[in-house]
């Protein structure tokens, strides 16, 4: 059952240092369940009783919120091998915050947290690798969080944009890459306006900052970027 999406579940950090046969075994154990969602279904809906984190196998998700007028504001993109739900697994809410929306069609598996603390019943030698990666995770997704605010915190669209773009420059060490958002993703994730998103990027690109197609982005003078993002 759990054997097609090994080369997925082996790139998620929640199984780093676990090699291929005894992540089998190990979910052979623990039994997590795997569910199907079509595009645009909902995967969970904020209120829904929290029954697990989700590990994204295949397709992608949005993770959105409502403000308080009722736009939609996306919060992250999760893809093959991320995790969604682990900042609430081991809180006192017991409901999901946020809703969860497939992209495109999805499969994703869910793990109790009583999975993660508790030992399994063949007391597998990895077990206690989940501990110390979920830990790491959770620190990971609170500086994740942090940069969000960073973002938000701009008072230019500008600003918003170029933050947003030098950090996957950073994180990726290239200029040329794919975006994970699509254009209405990005004015949602950065708390813009779709027009005035593109109104920004096209001036950028006239401006000889940057190129753009879609969700390919080159970066051409990082410099100024840089400087705009300060």
């Amino acid at each position: 059952m759990y054997e097609k999406w090994l080369d997925k579940l082996a790139v998620c950090p929640l199984f780093h240092g676990i090699d291929r046969q005894e992540l089998n075994n190990m979910l052979h154990c623990l039994k997590p369940r795997v569910e199907k969602f079509e595009k645009n279904e909902f995967i969970k809906m904020a209120g829904d009783e929290f029954e697990g984190m989700g590990v994204i196998l295949s397709g992608s998700a949005a993770i959105t919120k409502e403000n308080s007028i009722g736009d939609r504001i996306i919060v992250a993109v999760v893809e093959p091998g991320d995790l969604f739900g682990e900042m609430m697994a081991f809180s006192s809410e017991k409901k999901w915050l946020a809703t969860v929306i497939a992209q495109e069609l999805t499969h994703v598996m869910f793990m109790l947290p009583d999975i993660i603390l508790g030992e399994c019943e063949k007391l597998c030698k990895s077990h206690k690798l989940l501990i110390t990666n979920m830990l790491r995770i959770v620190s990971n997704k609170a500086l994740m969080l942090n940069k969000k605010l960073d973002y938000l915190t701009k008072k230019s669209i500008r600003g918003k944009i170029s933050s947003l773009l030098l950090d996957h420059y950073n994180r990726i060490g290239t200029l040329s890459f794919m975006m994970s958002l699509n254009r209405n993703e990005m004015a949602d994730y950065l708390n813009v306006s779709r027009p005035a998103l593109s109104r920004e990027l096209c001036k950028l690109r006239d401006e000889g900052v940057l190129d753009f197609y879609k969700s390919s982005v080159v970066i051409k003078d990082l410099e100024a970027l840089k400087m705009m993002a300060e």
